[in-house]
């Protein structure tokens, strides 16, 4: 990964926002510089391909990604027409994002996860045939047709996104997506997570630089820095004690650590368990004013990383911290990487 490649920024936003509401913030984010808005699509709550269809009629550049999407609750057969269809609605600026899903939520609607590395894989490769205009092979997992192929591909290729976090599918993304979304906890997580996928286009002897992999970090910006913490920190207590042991090790935290968190978590709320997040909890992700935000992604930027994309809890008034990000931090970020050769991760770094 060169120093030479630009910057690309992106918001990561939950699909429990009104599509007005997203929209409008979509908006901003166009604005003010962003390349990509990405909505959630987490079940029971908002649809994000009807939410991005409103979204695309409001904005003009940004790109507009549906993240995540899986493969159990929606055949690709239908992934691949809705995205044909929002290629087409937004002129040429929507992003597919796939994944496995959460197990959890796809219990909730009675659903199963056999092989999620497998069937991930067989929808992407499925995704990439259907919307070139082919018709996929029977891959063990879906026995298609020769009648499955899309009446209209889009004129405008699909970009696929991967959202992940394991190893083998950080690999998977490597070999054959677009582009990445792994969540970082804590965001110096990056240089093992672009380490392996980076491993990935080494298997295939593919070119890093084909592949987008963002680096996906929780931040919550204010110019009040407390505030900013406190709004991190709620989002700390509720998720905390799920995070994979290996990612908080990271951050130098056990689950243990989470105990009372979570036991005022249970007895209290949330506001009352962030009280209990501890500044080392708070390094999982990100909070603080411009200055703090800056001083944290410009060390993603020196492993390594061309694309930085922010999620949620952004701020108290997300329209204000979007517009913070993009009007104080966005200009110290791109400034610091046009100056910047930042060395490509290794095999080593894993």
């Amino acid at each position: 990964m060169s120093g030479d490649r630009p910057l690309r920024t992106s918001i990561r936003l939950n699909n429990d926002l009104a599509p007005d509401t997203f929209a409008a913030l979509a908006l901003v984010a166009e604005e003010v510089g962003f390349d990509q808005v990405w909505y959630s699509n987490d079940l029971f709550l908002r649809s994000a391909p009807v939410t991005l269809a409103v979204a695309a009629e409001r904005t003009t550049r940004i790109h507009l990604g549906a993240g995540i999407m899986n493969p159990y609750s929606v055949h690709p057969a239908e992934l691949a027409m809705m995205a044909a269809t929002l290629q087409e609605v937004s002129g040429g600026r929507f992003l597919l994002g796939l994944g496995a899903g959460a197990e959890e939520f796809l219990a909730w609607a009675g659903l199963e996860r056999p092989r999620p590395l497998a069937r991930t894989r067989a929808a992407l490769d499925a995704l990439r045939v259907l919307l070139a205009g082919g018709t996929p092979e029977p891959d063990g997992v879906w026995e298609w047709r020769s009648e499955a192929r899309l009446q209209t591909p889009p004129s405008v290729p699909v970009p696929l996104y991967l959202g992940v976090m394991s190893p083998r599918m950080l690999a998977l993304a490597g070999e054959r997506a677009d582009g990445a979304l792994p969540l970082l906890f804590p965001p110096e997580h990056w240089t093992t997570a672009s380490a392996q996928a980076l491993a990935g286009c080494t298997d295939v002897a593919r070119d890093p630089a084909e592949l987008d992999l963002a680096a996906c970090v929780w931040v919550a910006i204010d110019e009040d820095v407390e505030r900013a913490q406190l709004l991190l920190a709620e989002k700390i207590a509720y998720y905390g004690p799920s995070f994979a042991p290996y990612l908080l090790e990271r951050a130098g935290l056990t689950l243990d650590d989470f105990a009372p968190v979570t036991a005022e978590l249970r007895r209290a709320g949330p506001a009352a368990a962030a009280r209990l997040v501890t500044p080392a909890m708070l390094q999982l992700g990100i909070a603080g004013g411009p200055d703090e935000v800056v001083a944290r992604c410009t060390w993603l930027l020196d492993h390594g990383a061309r694309h930085v994309s922010f999620g949620p809890p952004l701020g108290a008034d997300p329209a204000a911290a979007v517009r913070l990000l993009g009007e104080q931090v966005l200009p110290a970020l791109r400034a610091h990487a046009a100056t910047t050769s930042s060395a490509a991760p290794t095999r080593s770094d894993r």
